[in-house]
């Protein structure tokens, strides 16, 4: 498969950050590569696929890659837009996924696929995704291992979950395993590939690596934060869904909750519980020990946007 220029839809729901001129031209070539990968001539499979891609959405993995890549000196390569691409693509297939799960109507602004096509068909969408994954990474040999442990423990993540819910166990220390798995450990490869494919200075690829994890859990904590307080046409996406479900940040520090109260009850019991101050709280810890982890990395304009992005990661309302 070969790289070409074409045109998508602008992106929704982006995270305002200044790229440099470097990164901003990666990360066109990357979305390019992303449209073309989920090409068929299975009808339902490439037009679902390009439907949820089309739609957009933050694109922070990639842009963690990317950035990553060019504040320890690289300069772009076919395996930096493959690696990239596929930690977008793996992202959006769970997403799918999620929203068969949650019965999720919206996603990233639109009608999710299981609205549109039907969970039989959302669910081979998702597959489809995740197989799609395959093609990009198989030419890439050792870095297949990094990229392979995140999405296994993506998916452990989110079976753990699914358990710690049925089993009514959510508790602080559950939850903290979840998302160190279905979230932090996607967050964490992104940022390591993308340092490993610039040089093999491990110093640099370690601490990139430390510093994704920290904003990947920063990152699911507000996300949690946002599903109980945010506003669903600005986030994009169906809200509610886990206090409904007791998961997430308030089914594990908010015990006062009850599932079966109104959502405006919900959020005033939350507040009152100072759960959603605590939250913040916590996220901007990890935040600030992300941050600091970059204190290694020569000064550049990719190592600044690294830091906005990590705290943008925690003010966002989306």
């Amino acid at each position: 498969m070969t790289l070409q220029q074409s045109a998508h839809p602008p992106m929704m729901m982006q995270i305002p950050l200044k790229l440099p001129d470097a990164v901003q031209s990666a990360l066109g070539r990357v979305e390019d590569l992303i449209h073309q990968i989920v090409d068929s001539d299975v009808n339902v499979l490439r037009d679902a696929s390009r439907h949820i891609l089309a739609a957009g959405g933050k694109r922070i993995r990639p842009r963690l890659t990317l950035l990553s890549h060019f504040a320890v000196g690289g300069e772009g390569s076919d395996t930096l837009y493959r690696i990239a691409a596929a930690v977008e693509l793996v992202h959006t297939a769970s997403v799918v996924h999620d929203d068969i799960n949650d019965h999720g109507v919206l996603r990233r602004g639109r009608p999710s696929v299981n609205a549109l096509w039907g969970r039989t068909f959302a669910l081979l969408t998702g597959d489809f995704l995740f197989t799609k994954v395959y093609e990009l990474m198989a030419p890439l040999g050792d870095l297949n291992v990094p990229f392979a442990e995140a999405t296994i423990a993506l998916v452990e993540g989110e079976t753990l979950q699914a358990a710690a819910v049925k089993e009514n166990n959510f508790t602080r220390e559950v939850y903290y395993d979840i998302i160190a798995r279905k979230t932090a450990a996607l967050f964490r490869a992104s940022a390591y590939l993308g340092a490993v494919t610039a040089n093999d200075d491990m110093t640099y690829a370690d601490a990139l690596a430390n510093y994704g994890f920290n904003i990947g859990l920063a990152f699911q904590i507000v996300d949690d934060i946002l599903d109980v307080i945010g506003d669903e046409k600005k986030l994009g996406k169906t809200a509610g869904i886990d206090i409904e479900q007791g998961r997430g940040y308030t089914a594990a520090y908010a015990k006062a909750v009850d599932s079966s109260d109104p959502m405006e009850t919900i959020k005033r019991k939350v507040m009152n519980a100072d759960a959603l101050s605590e939250a913040r709280d916590k996220s901007r810890m990890l935040v600030d020990s992300a941050v600091a982890y970059l204190d290694l990395l020569p000064e550049s304009d990719a190592k600044i946007a690294l830091i906005d992005l990590a705290y943008q990661v925690v003010e966002r309302d989306f």
